[in-house]
């Protein structure tokens, strides 16, 4: 079974080759394909693979290229890790944002808004490739912000196209575990839409432990959630919010803390990643030992203006892990390929899932997986204060993509106004000025 990687340069394309490296069970992935763009990259990330797979026996084969065609080519599973503008764009995208008083940050309020302008674009070339060249592959996508652009390449691909995200697992794994639950053996009930969601229960054989969570203020912030949105805000909630919630419900403090930082968090990981791919160009340098420091670094300092909002200083241990996104996606990938039933939370069409949305919005919420795909299960509806913001970022995704689609300047404005955190239509101007100076490949956003 042949895995397609795009983004195959990526840093944390080890994760998931070690992840394969683990499954031993037939029908496994025996071939992995590594597109990109940057030869330079993908040479470094090979030998990282290379040194991984040193000591397994039938460790999957493992080719680079940075021919697109020849990628996709016979794949059977393609895995969407694409980053358009690299870390260099990123770092623009926070500073932009900044510079006019608002959050950047990659994924939520105007950074991810102009991730957004510039990616799916992309992505639906993919989708459209990929449905010519393999029609009958999965698409595992992870390129953020991964609820707009599996719905963007979902216009193409159909439900072949599936989201995922370790930050909900990761949220049910923490939660189990301060309870005393085997994560493994916890059912949660998460609903919303990429990074804005809400663990409303976890069902340890049957019982619902939140509650007893919820009720036990030393119990609840003992763990990285409870310290990051405090005691008292989640008992009022009833619910544990997934950790980019910080960025809505402490909008002001986290944008200060982001303006007073010494680096934005995009600027942080593009010198940590510069340094090292420039390490491991030398050949006689080891790939591996240096991604794993690298890696390191990279997870201690997750979130760590937030964190420092709320005053609960380095990250414990014990929330270092996260959901493993590479799990997720090998879990997906033996469900669909071997039929074997699970549950995953995905990001998915709606169908019918949530009354407040359109069955093909892309949600994420638990779902049912097998040979024939990912299908939401049925979930309670959203209390009032959540369906205001999911609907209103919903929107907003919907106009991200009507802007692509037609080149509107009007409709890009339109898209930073709306979003809950840009508290002015005359700013909103401004950040696409911004980001379209910034941003070359913006320069599609030309028509009324």
């Amino acid at each position: 079974m042949k895995l397609t990687i795009l983004g195959g340069g990526g840093f944390r394309v080890p994760l998931v080759y070690g992840a394969l490296l683990a499954d031993h069970a037939e029908g496994r992935v025996t071939a992995v394909t590594l597109y990109d763009t940057d030869a330079g990259r993908l040479t470094a990330i090979a030998r990282v693979l290379g040194e991984q797979a040193a000591n397994v026996p039938d460790a999957p084969a493992v080719t680079a290229t940075t021919e697109l065609d020849e990628a996709l080519s016979g794949a059977d599973f393609v895995f969407s890790a694409v980053r358009v503008g690299g870390l260099e764009g990123r770092a623009t995208d926070e500073r932009v944002a900044l510079d006019q008083g608002v959050l950047g940050q990659e994924t939520v309020g105007a950074g991810g808004i102009a991730y957004g302008l510039r990616t799916v674009p992309v992505a639906v070339d993919l989708a459209q490739r990929i449905a010519r060249l393999a029609p009958d592959a999965w698409v595992i996508n992870f390129t953020n912000p991964a609820g707009l652009v599996t719905e963007a390449m979902s216009r193409h691909l159909g439900d072949r196209v599936i989201g995922i995200c370790d930050s909900p697992v990761g949220l049910g794994r923490r939660i189990a575990r301060v309870l005393g639950a085997d994560p493994d053996r916890s059912r949660i009930d998460y609903v919303g839409l990429n990074h804005l969601g809400w663990v409303r229960a976890l069902h340890v054989d049957g019982r619902d432990e939140l509650p007893r969570l919820l009720a036990d203020p030393e119990l609840l912030g003992s763990f990285e959630e409870g310290r990051l949105f405090g005691v008292d805000w989640l008992q009022s909630l009833g619910a544990i919010p997934n950790e980019y919630l910080h960025y809505y419900y402490f909008n002001r403090e986290a944008v200060r803390a982001y303006q007073d930082a010494e680096q934005t968090r995009g600027s942080f990981l593009r010198e940590q990643q510069e340094g090292f791919y420039a390490r491991v160009k030398d050949p006689a340098a080891p790939a591996l030992p240096a991604w794993d420091r690298t890696r390191a670094e990279r997870e201690a300092t997750y979130m760590s203006e937030n964190r420092e909002v709320a005053g609960v200083g380095e990250r414990d241990e014990s929330d270092l892990e996260s959901g493993g996104y590479e799990k997720v996606a090998l879990a997906l990938m033996r469900a669909v390929a071997r039929n074997e039933r699970t549950s995953l939370i995905l990001n998915v069409r709606n169908r019918t899932t949530l009354s407040v949305f359109d069955t093909d919005a892309v949600i994420e919420v638990p779902c049912l997986v097998d040979a024939n795909g990912a299908r939401p299960v049925a979930v309670d509806p959203l209390p009032y204060h959540a369906v205001g913001l999911v609907t209103a970022v919903k929107a907003v995704e919907r106009a991200v993509l009507d802007a692509a689609e037609s080149g509107s300047r009007a409709t890009a404005v339109k898209a930073f106004a709306l979003h809950p955190l840009v508290d002015s239509v005359t700013v909103a101007g401004r950040l696409l000025d911004g980001y379209t100076k910034a941003h070359p490949g913006l320069a599609y956003l030309n028509r009324p």
